[in-house]
């Protein structure tokens, strides 16, 4: 008995081309990559883990792997499309700094209940310093990423409550020189 190999099919790259601020050309290089690595059209989260490990040999890039899994999978079905994908791409690279600000404070709150919490916050920063591993310098101690989620909540919870809000997040992230050049550090790639 041989089973049939689901393979989805990208929508029209006109309306690709409509949706993100990429060109037909640029859609279809992003498309071959795209196909080179996951053939039948889709990744799950495992695939993608494997995948973005690749660029972090040095440390355990899963646990970040994870939420940006899910911050790629914006209709939460469990995989990434090639329109999931360039959808998020295409903000990340040439998207406006509202645009960038929101899908990183998506990427931030894990729950995707609108705050972002200390926990949530401490969550992202361990997974990136396990993702950058033991061989950063200087070499990280273990209570830095606490210190780090105590400066950005001193720095972007306004109002004191205990989390940090979409306003406080965008409002925080403009006022801040470091964070507005790094928005636009990736703006000409492709």
């Amino acid at each position: 008995m041989e089973m049939a190999i689901v393979r989805h099919r990208p929508e029209a790259l006109e309306l690709l081309e409509a949706q993100t601020k990429f060109t037909r050309k640029e859609l279809q290089i992003l498309y071959r990559g795209f196909k080179n690595e996951c053939p039948n059209g889709i990744v799950n989260e495992e695939n993608f883990k494997e995948i973005y490990s690749q660029f972090f040999p040095q440390g355990d890039a899963t646990t970040y792997a994870h939420f940006l899994f899910n911050a790629f999978d914006t209709d939460h079905n469990g995989s990434v499309s090639f329109e999931d994908f360039v959808m998020g791409l295409s903000i990340l690279l040439r998207g406006t700094i509202q645009e960038k600000l929101n899908w990183a404070f998506n990427l931030y709150d894990i729950n995707k209940d609108g705050y972002i919490t200390k926990d949530e916050m401490l969550d992202i920063m361990k997974a990136i310093y396990d993702m950058m591993g033991k061989c950063t310098y200087p070499v990280v101690r273990e209570e830095t990423h606490r210190q780090h989620v105590e400066t950005f909540f001193q720095k972007m919870d306004k109002n004191k409550d205990g989390v940090v809000t979409i306003d406080e997040f965008i409002e925080s992230c403009q006022k801040d020189e470091n964070i507005m050049r790094s928005m636009q550090l990736f703006e000409n790639v492709i």
